[in-house]
């Protein structure tokens, strides 16, 4: 296991908006930033780097803090671990979840995620998180308060839907109905139900 700590030699705000730049690179608009992705969403460290105009130094940075590990890279290649609006083809296989799974959200969109469960939107899956502190830090991007919703993801799994695992950890689904959701909390417990929510 390696043990060295990264030191951060760039400032935490710079570091988001570069990781803002990158991710909208890598899983909304490459062609933007004159970028083709292979049909997995990979695209050489190098090019990336020059279609972004950044230095080594601040994208291994960025990768190594990102708290979310978000960007994957091996053999001089980058992508994005999930979120992508582009079509790509991430190559996971389906995965045996766990019981239960989260999803931080904001408070807002309460009313509408009651009506109609949790759909992908552009993205290519929701995603759902393995504990109620992720789902936390996911749901904090959104302003106003956070919710955290429970997800019975046993329930899902042997009713048919497929769940895949993102290597960092992030489950991925086509879409949550309804009656799978737990009732909403704050940050802390709630349970799935098999009833709707309301």
């Amino acid at each position: 296991m390696d043990q060295r700590v990264h030191t951060d030699p760039m400032d935490h705000r710079r570091r988001v908006t570069l990781s803002k730049r990158m991710s909208l690179a890598l899983r909304h608009e490459p062609g933007r930033f004159g970028l083709t992705l292979d049909p997995a969403g990979w695209v050489a460290v190098d090019e990336f780097l020059a279609a972004l105009r950044i230095d080594r130094a601040d994208f291994d940075t960025v990768v190594a803090l990102d708290d979310k590990h978000r960007f994957a890279v091996a053999d001089g290649r980058v992508r994005a671990n999930q979120g992508h609006s582009v079509t790509v083809e991430l190559g996971y296989a389906p995965a045996r979840p766990p019981a239960v799974l989260y999803h931080g959200t904001s408070a807002t969109a309460l009313e509408s995620i009651r009506a109609t469960g949790l759909h992908r939107g552009t993205r290519h899956h929701v995603h759902l998180s393995p504990d109620e502190a992720t789902a936390h830090r996911v749901g904090s991007r959104r302003r106003g308060a956070v919710t955290i919703l429970t997800v019975d993801a046993a329930a899902m799994a042997r009713d048919g839907h497929v769940f895949y695992r993102s290597e960092n950890g992030v489950w991925l689904v086509d879409a949550v109905p309804q009656r799978y959701l737990g009732e909403p909390s704050g940050f802390g417990a709630s349970e799935p139900s098999s009833t709707s929510v309301r």
